[in-house]
């Protein structure tokens, strides 16, 4: 018995876009999206929370004033209008992009997210709400030092440049858009839900992956260490091995509305990252 039988999950079959040979690796790739628990791996230790440090502020009130007005001013563009992220997380958002995928985890180690779709019409203009959905993230929470089979979701901030899944691509996406049977999702998920229907459609996070290719391909520039294949995918009512999980109508809308010249990103982590 193969270890794809064994496993549930199919035999891949080749990507059109990921060219011959990449099809019989691509479902080694989903496994850092489909929650199988013959991973048997221990939580690796995070990094601690940042402390809050509260001080008396003693400037006079017009210093105090003017010096908050710039700060507001510098910042503006770059993070206005985004709730709950930090100043270090705003200023990695890159100054050229328009729209923008804010998912915010309850907390460091809990599976349940929101996500929330933002743009703005110029460089420099604050961000607006456009929608926003329930979201599932990894088992295990957040981590920034991710490792393979972790079960927990990168955090940072990344761009998106290539879609794909197992049905026809929406109408309007402008993404590069890859179909392949090799999206098919079977098996269960970690909490023993259904997979199936969670790559109808998908857009990579550009985490440790080649840009440009499909979502399928399994090139990882960081090695296989830090895993790979993270993957904004359609919600399987349960929390994920790394990838974020939306409804399908949602993924429908995100896929609808970014576009590459747009320069999108996804910005990714627990409360107050």
């Amino acid at each position: 018995m193969s270890k794809f039988a064994r496993f549930g999950f199919p035999r891949p079959r080749t990507a059109a876009r990921a060219g011959a040979g990449v099809g019989a690796v691509a479902a080694v790739g989903l496994l850092a999206c489909t929650a199988a628990w013959f991973h048997a791996v221990q939580d690796a230790p995070g990094n601690a929370e940042a402390r809050a440090h509260s001080a008396t502020d003693d400037r006079p009130a017009a210093v105090a004033a003017a010096a908050d007005g710039r700060v507001a001013r510098e910042s503006r563009g770059n993070g206005q209008g985004l709730p709950g992220i930090s100043e270090r997380t705003r200023a990695r958002i890159p100054a050229e992009s328009l729209q923008l995928v804010l998912v915010t985890g309850r907390a460091r180690n809990s599976s349940y997210a929101t996500a929330a779709l933002y743009t703005r019409p110029t460089v420099g203009a604050d961000w607006v709400l456009a929608e926003s959905w329930p979201a599932r993230n990894g088992a295990r929470g957040w981590s920034t030092e991710r490792r393979y089979g972790d079960l927990t979701s990168p955090v940072g901030v990344f761009s998106l440049s290539d879609a794909g899944g197992l049905l026809p691509k929406p109408p309007g996406t402008r993404l590069p858009y890859d179909r392949s049977r090799a999206f098919t999702a079977s098996g269960h998920g970690v909490e023993g839900e259904s997979l199936e229907g969670s790559f109808d459609y998908v857009v990579a996070i550009d985490f440790n992956r080649k840009r440009g290719v499909s979502p399928l391909d399994p090139t990882k520039p960081e090695g296989a260490r830090k895993g790979g294949n993270i993957w904004l995918h359609v919600d399987h009512d349960g929390p994920s091995q790394g990838c974020v999980g939306i409804s399908k109508e949602a993924m429908e809308r995100v896929l609808e509305t970014l576009d590459p010249a747009a320069k999108p990103v996804i910005v990714m982590g627990p409360h107050g990252f």
